[in-house]
């Protein structure tokens, strides 16, 4: 397989030398790029252009939630994981919301961190407990947040077994094997699915799914 190229964002050197000292473990992972702010990410990505971005929020300059937004206009590709001390949940919603692919906790382990880069990698989401619990919390109190979807969405039955299998953690591949479509056509199934909801990437269609209750 391929590298997943990973670049770290975080204004502690010592922090990133942790996450890439974990991460060089795994032979199919390369830190290619390192930025100690949002507006110096920025900066290199109009050089080059990681798989997958470990984003801390808390930085000078410009900060983690920011420089997500502007990467998601610019670079609908790239995979951001938010690494963060934050655990509130309307916090975690609202990035989730503004284009994120998953939140880590900054004390989680190598392991983890591996396993979320796989997923958004793969997949286009990782959602640990942190996120389902935040999702849970904004479905129970429902009068707490605005809706951020499209509402009355109608979907094709096609469109219902896609997102299904989305959630499941399939892959484009997978889902094609068994719907008996092109990768490429289920690709494109997910982009409309996108527009139509009006989300940003997987995660907030994921995000749409737990919410209306199709999953």
């Amino acid at each position: 397989m391929e590298k997943i190229k990973i670049a770290i964002a975080d204004d502690y050197a010592i922090f990133r030398d942790g996450i890439k000292a974990g991460l060089n473990r795994d032979k199919n992972l390369e830190v290619m790029l390192e930025a100690g702010n949002g507006e110096e990410l920025l900066s290199e990505l109009d050089k080059k252009q990681p798989d997958v971005i470990l984003m801390d929020l808390k930085m000078p300059v410009m900060d983690g939630m920011e420089a997500t937004r502007q990467i998601r206009r610019k670079y609908e590709h790239i995979r951001i994981l938010a690494v963060t001390m934050y655990d509130d949940d309307k916090f975690i919603i609202h990035l989730m919301e503004n284009g994120a692919n998953g939140y880590l906790l900054k004390n989680a382990d190598a392991k983890e961190i591996r396993k979320a880069i796989y997923a958004v990698h793969e997949n286009g989401y990782y959602f640990n407990d942190i996120v389902n619990n935040a999702l849970l919390k904004k479905l129970v109190i429902k009068g707490n947040f605005k809706p951020s979807f499209n509402q009355d969405v109608l979907f094709s039955e096609r469109e219902l077994d896609v997102i299904k299998m989305i959630c499941n953690e399939k892959t484009a591949a997978e889902i094609g094997s068994e719907l008996f479509l092109s990768p490429r056509s289920v690709e494109g199934i997910r982009q409309r699915l996108i527009e139509k909801i009006g989300v940003r990437n997987t995660a907030g269609l994921v995000m749409f799914a737990v919410k209306s209750g199709i999953i």
